[in-house]
């Protein structure tokens, strides 16, 4: 296949990119960053295109593909309730753009849009099945609802094939933002206790990202028609539990405490149900225990650069 990743210059994009390429599928990219050749060949991507996605970039562009794969995106609450306008551009006009092109281009081109489960909102203390309905919580959730929309009416009206895969917390190797890459910063810098948001008793769903990764090739390969899914290991984690792992990997004797506040936008309780990802022939390779292990010394061999 011919592969576009759009904001592939990401933690999320470039770990995909890599995994369609080993695929063996040529890969293209599209979005911010200014990558040499051989550094976006590294991650697996054989041509880049430095833009902004927009309808007039896709037609300069001018490429056909067999499937575009849209990573674009803040990926991040904190992110979309301080900047909505510009979020809005990245979630939402970017994934209209997209479907447009592929309408005018090329109408048999799959379309896979990367979603998030804060589609649904609070669902509380359960597995959330991707046809369970709710409202989102934030401004970010809003986005990705008005994006998944733009996705079932293109569809709908123009018979374009499209997947969905709400992705839960994706995290590995590379990542240096949100709950983990912040958590090692603090107890990496002091040496009595750390303060994090809310009880430490809110739960989610944590899947790495080279399993995430391919999940999307997986469900690529067997999309037909319409369908979401959504990514996640299935297995849910108090936010304590996560923190003191984290702390157990640093010789420090810092104490995890908790403010009691939760953070606007965000819900108590994140955890997938993942039977329709099972039924794809896929499962997790990489348990929480491996994972944050590899996270904590790729977080200790930066700080020693």
């Amino acid at each position: 296949m011919r592969v576009l990743i759009t904001g592939g210059y990401g933690f999320l994009g470039r770990n995909t990119a890599r995994e369609f390429k080993n695929g063996g599928h040529v890969v293209l990219g599209m979005g911010h960053g200014n990558w040499c050749n051989q550094d976006y060949n590294k991650w697996g991507f054989d041509e880049w295109f430095e833009s902004t996605i927009t309808l007039e970039a896709l037609l300069i562009f001018d490429q056909k593909f067999d499937l575009i794969v849209h990573c674009g995106g803040s990926g991040s609450v904190a992110f979309t309730h301080g900047n909505p306008y510009e979020d809005f551009q990245k979630s939402v006009q970017s994934t209209l753009a997209l479907l447009e092109y592929i309408r005018l281009q090329s109408s048999d081109c799959k379309f896979i849009y990367l979603s998030s489960p804060a589609v649904q909102g609070n669902l509380g203390d359960t597995q959330i099945s991707e046809h369970m309905e709710g409202l989102p919580l934030s401004q970010y959730g809003s986005h990705k609802k008005i994006a998944e929309d733009l996705c079932r009416s293109y569809h709908n009206n123009y018979g374009i094939t499209v997947g969905i895969v709400r992705l839960f917390s994706i995290y590995g190797q590379g990542l240096r933002k949100q709950l983990l890459w912040d958590a090692c910063k603090k107890i990496q810098h002091t040496d009595c206790s750390v303060k994090f948001f809310g009880s430490g008793s809110e739960t989610r769903d944590w899947l790495h990202v080279s399993d995430a990764a391919k999940l999307i090739l997986n469900f690529s390969q067997t999309l037909i028609s319409y369908h979401i899914v959504n990514g996640g290991s299935g297995i849910k984690t108090k936010i304590c539990d996560i923190l003191e792992s984290l702390q157990s990997h640093f010789d420090k004797p810092v104490k995890i405490e908790f403010n009691g506040e939760l953070k606007p936008g965000d819900p108590v309780h994140y955890w997938a149900d993942t039977k329709q990802a099972s039924a794809l022939g896929w499962k997790p390779e990489i348990t929480l225990v491996e994972g944050l292990r590899e996270y904590v010394t790729f977080f200790k061999s930066i700080q020693n650069d």
